[in-house]
């Protein structure tokens, strides 16, 4: 004897996967994401390799040139030393930034989206693509630099535009990923790092009363 299954009430609630609720941004630039990374699999093998390598452990050099234009700065003075120690905070709101755009646009990632074989492993289902947070951290990073040294902060920014791209390479972001995670890094870097700027005297002066004193000028 079989049982007849009776239709699902109309009122029962149906599971949707996240990335079908995602925003599909191949149809602004998936063609040029193809041509890169069609490439990138043409490309000789140590070329895919120091760029994946770039790709993931990249964002060390930032840490090194932000430690470099610190024990530059205190030579110069407390002010000077504060603007530098702003740098990593300046980072990390920019960071925050970006990640609340990824929540608000969920942008799937181009390689699920266009299925495509890349070099970095595909991120699950709900890491969003837009904007790059490589991207943004990186031109972050650079442009607070730019405050602190214009030797340092150059340097940073040509290592930060070669991390984007780097990004587009291995098939983790469309380029307009990286271009709008660039302009985030940027827009809050500078406008943060010209807050600091204005009130270094300040904010020097009360730090200097304070556990961060030795951090803020040489012996």
């Amino acid at each position: 004897m079989t049982t007849a299954h009776l239709p699902a009430p109309a009122h029962a609630p149906s599971y949707v996967p996240a990335h079908a609720l995602a925003y599909d941004g191949s149809g602004v630039d998936g063609p040029a994401y193809v041509d890169v990374t069609g490439l990138a699999h043409r490309a000789p093998g140590w070329l895919d390799t120091l760029v994946s390598a770039w790709s993931t452990y990249g964002l060390a050099l930032f840490a090194v040139l932000m430690a470099v234009g610190w024990w530059r700065a205190r030579r110069a003075g407390a002010p000077a030393a504060v603007t530098a120690l702003a740098v990593p905070a300046i980072t990390l709101v920019a960071f925050g930034v970006d990640s609340l755009l990824k929540l608000a646009v969920r942008e799937d990632r181009p390689c699920r989206t266009l299925r495509a074989v890349t070099l970095e492993a595909c991120p699950a289902p709900g890491d969003w693509s837009f904007p790059s947070n490589h991207a943004a951290l990186a031109t972050a990073a650079a442009v607070a630099l730019l405050f602190v040294s214009r030797r340092i902060g150059a340097a940073a920014l040509v290592a930060a535009a070669l991390m984007a791209a780097s990004r587009v390479w291995v098939g983790a972001h469309y380029p307009h990923d990286v271009l709008a995670g660039c302009l985030v890094g940027a827009a809050v870097a500078a406008a943060a790092a010209r807050t600091v700027r204005s009130h270094r005297e300040t904010l020097a002066d009360r730090l200097g009363r304070g556990p961060l004193r030795p951090l803020l000028a040489a012996a």
